[in-house]
C-alpha cells in the first residue's frame, strides 16, 4: 500500500478544481439512471467527494486519475476498488481495453483545460456510452447544448448532438471550489439518441462540419469551396446559409449530396 496522504494538493497544470459541496456532488449522482448496464466510469475524482456517492449505487464503479498524489490519497480512501482506480490519462485510454464491449455511464467533475475533448472521445465511443453527466466550465456547457442560430452555437454542438440529448441541469457558482475558478461551471447530462443510424460518410460529416465552422462568418458555398462541390450543387440555396443555422440533420443531408460526388479525403 502506499504512503496515506491527508490532503491532495490542485495543481494548476492539470487544471484541477476540487468540488467540495457534498449536494452539489449528491445532484450529480443522483442524474444516473442504470438502464441496461452497471459500470460506471468516473473522470478526474480527485479526493472522491463525488466518488463517496457513487460507490454505493454500483458494484462496478471504476475511477482514472492522472495525477499520482490523488490517486495514492484514494488507494489508501477506497481500499476495496483496488484495480479499478486507474492513474492515467482519459484521453490516451484504450477504452476497449478496460471495459471490452460493455455499456458504461461515464460521470465526473472535469478539468477544464481538457472537457471538450473529453465529448469528442466521449462520441468516439458512444456505441459503449449511453448515459455521460459532468462538470464543465459554464460557457463550454451552453455550447454543448445550444440551438442553431446562436453564436454559441457549433462544431461541438452539431456532433453531440447528432447523437445524445443535451441538456443543462444547473449552474454552479466558484465558491464551491478548491481552489475557487474565475468562471461559472454547469452541469451537463447527455443521454444517447435510440437506433441512431445516419446512413451517410461519417468521416466526411465530420471534416465538413468542422470546415463549415472554422469560417463560420462566410457560407458553405465558401467555407466548402476546397471539396470540389459541383456547380449544379452550388446553386442549392442552402449552400447560401451559415453553419450556426444548420441543424445536424441538416449536416448530414448535406454530406450525403456531397458525397455523391465521390469527393476525395
Amino acid at each position: 500500500m502506499r504512503k496515506k496522504i491527508q490532503k491532495v494538493r490542485a495543481k494548476k497544470k492539470l487544471g484541477q478544481h476540487f468540488l467540495k459541496d457534498i449536494n452539489i456532488a449528491k445532484s450529480i449522482s443522483e442524474t444516473l439512471t442504470f438502464e441496461n448496464y452497471n459500470t460506471v466510469l468516473e473522470i478526474g475524482p480527485g479526493m472522491g467527494t463525488l466518488t463517496d456517492f457513487l460507490i454505493p449505487m454500483t458494484d462496478d464503479l471504476n475511477l482514472i486519475e492522472i495525477d499520482k498524489e490523488a490517486v495514492e490519497y484514494l488507494e489508501n480512501k477506497y481500499p476495496n476498488l483496488g484495480s479499478k482506480i486507474i492513474e492515467g490519462d482519459f484521453l490516451k485510454l484504450d477504452l476497449n481495453q478496460i471495459f471490452r464491449k460493455k455499456l458504461f455511464a461515464i460521470i465526473g467533475n472535469f478539468p477544464y483545460n481538457i472537457s471538450t475533448q473529453i465529448i469528442f472521445k466521449t462520441i468516439e465511443y458512444r456505441d459503449q456510452i449511453p448515459f455521460f453527466c459532468g462538470m464543465f466550465q459554464k460557457e463550454v456547457a451552453e455550447r454543448i447544448c445550444e440551438s442553431p442560430g446562436s453564436k454559441k452555437y457549433g462544431i461541438i454542438s452539431v456532433l453531440t448532438q447528432l447523437f445524445y440529448k443535451t441538456d443543462l441541469l444547473f449552474e454552479v457558482p466558484p465558491n464551491v471550489f478548491n481552489p475557487v475558478p474565475n468562471v461559472y461551471s454547469a452541469v451537463i447530462q447527455l443521454i444517447r439518441k435510440n437506433n441512431i443510424n445516419l446512413n451517410c460518410n461519417e468521416q466526411l460529416l465530420f471534416r465538413i462540419v468542422k470546415l463549415s465552422f472554422q469560417q463560420r462568418r462566410k457560407t458553405l458555398r465558401n467555407s466548402l469551396k476546397n471539396l470540389n462541390i459541383s456547380e449544379k450543387l452550388r446553386e442549392d440555396s442552402i449552400f447560401d446559409k451559415r453553419p450556426e443555422m444548420l441543424s445536424g440533420f441538416d449536416f448530414v443531408q448535406i454530406t450525403k449530396r456531397i458525397d455523391n460526388g465521390n469527393i476525395p479525403n
